[in-house]
């Protein structure tokens, strides 16, 4: 791409901008009779568009920063589905780092959660049928996203951004005219 086309795609949108909701959480079952002491339950954490939908359109990767205890403990998930599954016995704070793509954001985003295993209430015997969910729910904005991302999104599920006023169109190229 030469430098005039470069520049165009990195122009900024003033006035605009670009969310995405999303959820980011886990689900945890415990393995029951095939349980041991450091392996009692099997748990997802995972970060993905509020009502599910896919994030790659704007997350380029997630890196999950597990327990110390983990083995290799800095989890990268390159593509959709931004999830990691594992088994253990404890909960611990997974830091969850999200990178963007270039023409969305330079700057990685850090969330943390806590690692739920174990259900709130001490409603009888834990139970392989009924998962422990544990969900957060937030939503990242971008002010004066580039151009380029905002042509790229304007019809995905995942991204809320303003619909174009009749007057404006974006080119091919993501420019306003």
């Amino acid at each position: 791409m030469d430098q005039k086309m470069k520049k165009v795609s990195n122009k900024k949108v003033k006035d605009c901008e670009a969310s995405i909701p999303i959820a980011y959480g886990n689900v945890a079952f415990w393995l029951g009779k095939k349980a041991s002491e450091y392996q009692s339950h099997r748990w997802t954490v995972y970060v993905r568009g509020a009502a599910n939908e896919d994030l790659g359109v704007a997350v380029k990767r997630v890196v999950f920063q597990l327990h110390s205890s983990f083995n290799n403990p800095t989890r990268v998930v390159e593509y959709p589905p931004f999830e990691l599954t594992e088994c253990g016995w404890g909960e611990f704070e997974i830091a969850i780092t999200l990178y963007f793509h270039s023409d969305v954001c330079d700057k990685p985003l850090s969330l943390y959660h806590h690692l739920k295993l174990y259900p709130e209430d001490d409603s009888g015997p834990l139970s392989t049928k009924k998962p422990v969910v544990v969900e957060s729910y937030d939503e990242i904005v971008f002010s004066e996203p580039s151009d380029a991302f905002v042509a790229r999104v304007q019809n995905h599920p995942a991204v809320n951004v303003p619909r174009l006023s009749s007057g404006a169109h974006l080119s091919s190229s993501g420019v306003f005219f």
